[in-house]
């Protein structure tokens, strides 16, 4: 039953089989390269769409109970650690990319929240949320997916316990320090609200995300149909040690959420790349994105911003090495 699950629900290998028979009837030859990357461009576009609507609505949906103003009440109730483990799980149901996150990362720091915590949330946001972990299911398995959710998570705890501990908080940029938080009464929404919310969600993160996910199909697709298996293997399995930090250095200029970074994980990992290897390179993307950085920057000074860089960088290759270390028993 399971496997039903992860295999035809979430994997939709039956879309799989049912585009690869529709192409053959037109006269495409699937097993070769061309019609091979047409059956995985079409495939993979069509159930990242179906799952990332499905996600976003029943994520929005959980969202709504949770707006800035209550999360900052529900933060600013807990201290120590505690605060820190919950602003990493309500970092979950947030938006999917670091771009999203950094704006409510400045208004809680605003709001005199500490600043390890917010961090912690910052970090958990755009690395673990929810829709991760399902589109993880879809491709790794649960047991890699919780796994990464669980190891996200300690990331998150421990890089914003530590920046607490450090005591940098005339590292954020005087203009968010100073700034004035003003408590807006939060109009309890109906079923309907909620609904709505959660639809007009759905439609303005796939106007967002599209481009990015025909992006991530297209090289997934190229991935899998025209790059000889022996030169994957060669830099990103085995036989490279440091293919890790080489798979982290990548993911870093690109700007994607996880919904991009799905059809290229699929790929390597069908031409033999390491799971950890893989795991490192979304977490990269995620988290470090160039653009996000060039956002974080005006918020925060480059002593702090470089020891957020350190603490996601050392977090994401000791998961990618741990990853590589229990393959076996995870696929």
């Amino acid at each position: 039953m399971w496997t039903f699950l992860q295999d035809q629900i979430l994997g939709m290998k039956w879309l799989g089989v049912l585009i690869g028979k529709l192409l053959s009837e037109f006269g495409f030859d699937i097993t070769g390269r061309f019609g091979g990357t047409i059956q995985f461009f079409i495939y993979d576009v069509i159930k990242i769409v179906i799952l990332l609507c499905a996600l976003i609505f029943i994520i929005s949906y959980i969202q709504s109970y949770f707006p800035p103003e209550r999360t900052k009440k529900i933060l600013g109730r807990v201290h120590g650690i505690g605060a820190n483990i919950l602003a990493a799980l309500l970092g979950t149901v947030t938006p999917f990319c670091s771009c999203s996150s950094i704006p409510l990362f400045i208004g809680f720091t605003g709001a005199g929240l500490p600043l390890g915590v917010t961090f912690s949330f910052l970090i958990s946001s755009p690395m673990v949320d929810l829709g991760s972990l399902v589109l993880l299911m879809s491709i790794f398995g649960a047991r890699v997916a919780i796994v990464y959710v669980v190891l996200g998570l300690v990331i998150a705890v421990a890089g914003g316990t530590l920046i607490e501990k450090l005591h940098l908080e005339n590292q954020v940029e005087a203009f968010i320090r100073n700034g004035k938080s003003i408590d807006i009464a939060q109009e309890e929404l109906k079923a309907k609200d909620r609904l709505k919310y959660s639809k007009d969600q759905v439609a303005g993160t796939f106007r967002k995300v599209f481009p990015y996910i025909l992006a991530g199909v297209g090289i997934g697709a190229f991935i899998h149909n025209w790059i000889p298996e022996d030169l994957i293997v060669k830099f990103l399995g085995n036989g490279n040690p440091f293919g890790v930090v080489l798979a982290t250095s990548a993911g870093v200029p690109m700007y994607a959420d996880i919904f991009g970074c799905i059809p290229i994980a699929e790929a390597l990992l069908a031409k033999g790349a390491k799971l950890g290897v893989i795991l490192s390179f979304m977490m990269g993307v995620t988290t470090l994105s160039l653009p996000s950085m060039i956002m974080l920057k005006k918020a925060i000074k480059p002593k702090l911003l470089g020891v957020f860089v350190a603490i996601c960088t050392a977090g994401i290759v000791l998961v990618g090495y741990f990853f590589n270390a229990i393959q076996h028993l995870m696929i």
